[in-house]
């Protein structure tokens, strides 16, 4: 029986590069096994994730995700919650393309990326779960977060790290904390924070050593929780993640754990609704519970 492929390509993802590469990646899934078509991404809400999942229950045995890591998330949140799931591949077309890099697919080569397909190699990755929606790289929430993903793509490339240390001293008199109580696996934090990330890979905004033991497969999220929100301690521990140093410092907590319960103390409640990033989009607000679902979907991996 002939196994269907799927590709969802965003077209204005990246510098729309996906539109000069669509019939070259088609082939190399013929080539692959596979009759292979493509649905171009519309502007209409939740474009992607709803193909995806009419196509996983139409019975498709591959969809190809080409686009950012926000397309990606769609297509993930589109199969996840289903009982039957399809393999799913990534292209990355967008800018940051963290997850593309933790699976070490080409960033660079559009077909490129899409030859790990030919040489047949898939994991069973971890996804997560926060409340409804899901997630495959990274959950973050508090004032900090902005830092992670408000750096533009063009600056990061140009000035790397540095950028992040502009961006940090252009938002250090925004930077506030919350008072937050945090139930994970090996206990319980109530306290100020300025920021908390739940990682699956070791890729944040384009740096490799945020979480320095990240691994793609064991149903364990890697939680940092960044107490201070003094702003000499975060470009210090700014710096110093640099290299990987920051998870033992005083000020913040590093652990694994497969679920985390959120939860608003004191004055916090009665703040603005503050958001969760999920995959460098707006996945919800707090309060809010995690839940790492070991090995849930097959991916292709480089």
């Amino acid at each position: 029986m002939t196994k269907k492929a799927r590709l969802i390509y965003n077209p204005v993802s990246g510098h729309e590069q996906m539109l000069q590469n669509v019939a070259d990646i088609l082939n190399v899934l013929e080539q692959a096994g596979f009759e292979a078509s493509a649905f171009r991404t519309t502007p209409d809400p939740l474009s992607a994730q709803n193909e995806a999942k009419r196509c996983a229950l139409a019975g498709f045995d591959l969809l190809v995700g080409a686009g950012g890591d926000g397309t990606i998330n769609e297509v993930v949140n589109g199969v996840a919650p289903l009982e039957k799931r399809p393999k799913l591949a990534v292209i990355p077309a967008g800018t940051t393309n963290d997850f593309a890099r933790a699976l070490k697919i080409s960033r660079d080569d559009l077909v490129e990326a899409a030859k790990v397909i030919l040489r047949g190699k898939t994991q069973k990755m971890d996804i997560g779960r926060a409340g409804k929606q899901y997630f495959m790289n990274i959950a973050a929430s508090g004032s900090l977060t902005e830092l992670t993903y408000g750096v533009p793509s063009e600056v990061k490339s140009v000035l790397g790290y540095s950028a992040y240390l502009l961006k940090g001293a252009e938002m250090l008199p925004k930077i506030s904390s919350n008072k937050m109580r945090l139930t994970y696996d090996e206990g319980v934090y109530e306290g100020d924070l300025s920021m908390f990330l739940l990682g699956m890979t070791n890729s944040i905004g384009g740096f490799e050593r945020i979480m320095p033991d990240a691994q793609l497969s064991d149903g364990l999220f890697q939680l940092i929780v960044v107490k201070t929100a003094n702003p000499v301690d975060v470009l210090r521990l700014m710096a110093m993640a640099l290299n990987g140093n920051h998870v033992n410092d005083p000020q913040i907590i590093y652990t694994k754990t497969k679920n985390l319960k959120v939860e608003l103390l004191g004055d916090s409640k009665d703040k603005d609704p503050i958001p969760v990033n999920l995959d460098g989009e707006i996945g919800g607000h707090l309060p809010i519970d995690f839940e790492n679902l070991k090995q849930h979907i097959e991916f292709y991996i480089g």
